[in-house]
């Protein structure tokens, strides 16, 4: 199976944006409005891990940081890659992103090439593309 990578973010067209660079890298991507929705889908039988995290700081109804003290409190969860896509470049909200188990923090906009020298980064030179791409999104 193709490895998934999970994004969540408020803005439609940031999701739509890391879906179609995952993509095109060899992975699936399925995205959530919000921390509290990926985190439930993440503790229901559909649940797969992801492979990777790619998140905003600022959402509604749990945030980044919210997420990120979440995954690491799990043993399934604490060993994957989270990296923080945000509009905050403060120093504070930086520094309370290491402390909660961020991997990189990435200060938007971001472009392409940040990402996939990202996705290649953490998970090597791409996914395995299969002849055709499955893809996954949930609102």
């Amino acid at each position: 199976m193709t490895p998934l990578i999970l994004i969540i973010d408020d803005s439609p067209t940031i999701c739509r944006v890391l879906e179609s660079i995952t993509r095109r890298e060899g992975y699936r991507a399925i995205s959530f409005p919000d921390g509290f929705a990926a985190m439930q889908w993440l503790a229901s039988p559909v649940g797969i891990v992801p492979v990777l995290i790619l998140l905003d700081l600022s959402m509604p109804r749990m945030d980044g940081i919210s997420v990120l003290r979440y995954l690491k409190k799990k043993p399934a969860l604490a060993a994957i890659p989270a990296i923080v896509l945000t509009g905050r470049e403060g120093t504070i909200d930086r520094l309370k992103a290491q402390l909660a188990g961020a991997s990189e923090y990435v200060i938007k906009p971001f472009t392409t090439r940040q990402i996939v020298a990202l996705l290649q980064a953490y998970l090597g030179s791409g996914a395995p593309v299969q002849a055709e791409a499955t893809h996954d999104s949930r609102d």
